[in-house]
């Protein structure tokens, strides 16, 4: 999992992920688990649908749209920053953001979020402070496009 899965998860915009655990033998049962045998399936051809075009139908083909459910993260986030001990400027800050939300802020983990995010790799390396600024932009903007409220103030 991502760090920025990390970040939608905490906000409670991605579910944690669910592992799922094979059934056990019962106890004491020492035989082995039946062989399963099959014969080999002979391949199977579909043949293309063919479409043709009536004078109703238009080039533009609209996929439906799925609907975001939005979560108040700014209540989230406010609530979080004024019950914890420390001033945290999250809104202006990716450290901060990161501190607030309880992870690694380390600068190890924001260029492994930065490359994640897919920021151009001159901000990665030298003046960390330009990695920061669009590291802070983008984690904002993406939270928002998950389906978190964030203020357009705060996007631009």
């Amino acid at each position: 999992m991502g760090l920025f899965s990390n970040i939608l998860e905490k906000l409670g915009l991605k579910k944690p992920a669910a592992t799922t655990a094979a059934p056990s033998a019962a106890a004491g049962d020492s035989r082995p688990a039946p062989a399963v045998t099959s014969a080999p399936k002979p391949p199977v051809t579909v043949q293309p649908a063919v479409v043709y075009p009536t004078i109703n139908q238009t080039s533009e083909i609209k996929a439906p749209v799925a609907k975001i459910e939005v979560v108040d993260v700014m209540s989230k986030l406010e609530k979080m920053a004024a019950e914890n001990p420390q001033k945290l400027n999250w809104q202006t800050s990716i450290v901060d953001l990161l501190k607030l939300l309880g992870l690694d802020s380390s600068l190890a983990a924001r260029k492994e979020l930065a490359t994640e995010l897919g920021c151009p790799p001159e901000k990665i390396g030298g003046d960390y402070s330009e990695m920061n600024v669009w590291l802070q932009k983008t984690v904002l903007q993406r939270i928002a496009d998950n389906g978190g409220n964030i203020p357009k103030e705060l996007l631009d």
